[in-house]
């Protein structure tokens, strides 16, 4: 029996996917569980027609996420933050500031798309990671000052 599936499932497949069941598997879980659905020839164009419209989109988002990356290496970064006698910074710069910082540049990214390889403590210029899209991560830099 043939069915498509409208959730993913693990070790049968990903939505929308044409996969062939044991027949008894097909009627007695996936249809009344609302898994899947039989595969007539109008849900199979259904099926064929959410996956081109999927494709598309992630095409759009990926477009999206390289204009950002574009746009992020353009910009010059200064966080401003307070800093001790020592040169120290009070605390640590953290995720939501950089994210703060680039929201005032015009670029929207999620503080928990953000990552330091180290925690930063100290003025100067450093190196952050953008996660913009699944497999699209960019590395920026932006320069930590005193406030003040």
């Amino acid at each position: 029996m043939e069915v498509i599936l409208k959730k993913a499932l693990k070790r049968l497949g990903h939505r929308d996917d044409i996969v062939t069941v044991k027949p008894g598997y097909g009627r007695n879980y996936l249809i009344p569980q609302g898994i899947a659905v039989v595969a007539s020839d109008a849900n199979r164009k259904v099926a064929l027609e959410n996956v081109r419209q999927a494709a598309h989109k992630r095409a759009h988002l990926r477009a999206a996420a390289e204009a950002t990356a574009v746009k992020i290496s353009g910009l010059e970064l200064i966080l401003k933050v307070k800093v001790g006698t020592t040169g120290k910074i009070f605390g640590a710069v953290t995720a939501l500031q950089l994210a703060n910082l680039l929201k005032e540049h015009g670029v929207q990214i999620d503080r928990k798309n953000i990552g330091f390889v180290d925690p930063i403590r100290e003025i100067g210029i450093h190196e952050a990671t953008a996660v913009l899209y699944k497999d699209l991560i960019h590395t920026f830099h932006f320069k930590v000052v005193a406030a003040g």
